[in-house]
């Protein structure tokens, strides 16, 4: 592992271009759940008897929106969560490359420490929108909310801007995400199991030479060309020079 940690610290010194490409992984160490681990959020759906893509579809929020925002601020919010070391590692990078952070996840956590240049495929559950008057509202609003978050202006429905199972993913950041790949000198994907698409096929669009991998299971991605560190991102993270 210590020759790839090396070899790792060597790319990021000879690199312009970086692309963090992010999962649920990354934000373990900040306290929030992932999604298929033996204690993942999946694992938490047995009391609303429904399975994961159900209860995180867009159907299922317009048809049960109550149960949809219950199990929403239980299990999908965490506002105790704060930025980790690997966040912060991110962010400091910027002060000497062009990085960018494509991340499927939905929870600020690369914003808040600091990271400018963030592409959110998912969303995020800071940006919540009326859907009759298209009013925006903050997070405290949601999570205040006592029953359903309704519009103080019309009384509509508020729903957060995160993409549900059924929807399509932004094309703007879609294709910004798609540009900044094909542009990089070195992709590290991180704390992701790439099982998520479309955002997972991603990757191919990447042009450089070396695909680095930190994840705690290893990978298998078709490519000569792939550098695996199994290992927490925070661990790896700690190991390498700004």
């Amino acid at each position: 592992m210590d020759e790839n940690i090396n070899k790792l610290n060597e790319l990021i010194k000879n690199s312009k271009n970086i692309v963090f490409f992010t999962g649920a992984g990354v934000s373990t160490d900040s306290g929030i759940p992932d999604f298929r681990s033996e204690d993942g959020l999946y694992n938490c759906l047995s009391e609303y008897g429904v399975d994961y893509e159900t209860i995180l579809s867009s159907s299922f929020f317009y048809s049960k929106p109550e149960i949809f925002y219950d199990f929403y601020k239980k299990h999908m919010v965490n506002l105790a969560a704060k930025p980790n070391y690997f966040h912060k590692f991110v962010a400091d990078l910027e002060k000497s490359k062009n990085v960018i952070v494509v991340t499927q996840n939905i929870d600020g956590l690369h914003s808040l420490a600091g990271s400018t240049n963030v592409l959110e495929l998912h969303g995020t559950i800071y940006k919540n929108k009326c859907l009759k008057c298209n009013k925006s509202f903050d997070l405290d609003y949601i999570m205040n909310s006592k029953t359903l978050p309704i519009c103080d202006k019309c009384g509509g429905l508020i729903k957060p801007e995160v993409v549900l199972y059924e929807e399509s993913l932004d094309m703007d950041i879609l294709y910004s995400s798609i540009n900044a790949i094909s542009k990089a000198d070195l992709l590290i994907i991180a704390g992701t199991s790439l099982k998520v698409q479309p955002a997972a096929s991603l990757i191919q669009y990447y042009n450089g030479r070396y695909i680095i991998v930190i994840n705690k299971e290893k990978l298998y991605i078709n490519s000569n060309n792939i550098i695996q560190i199994n290992d927490s991102v925070v661990n790896v993270a700690k190991k390498l020079k700004l």
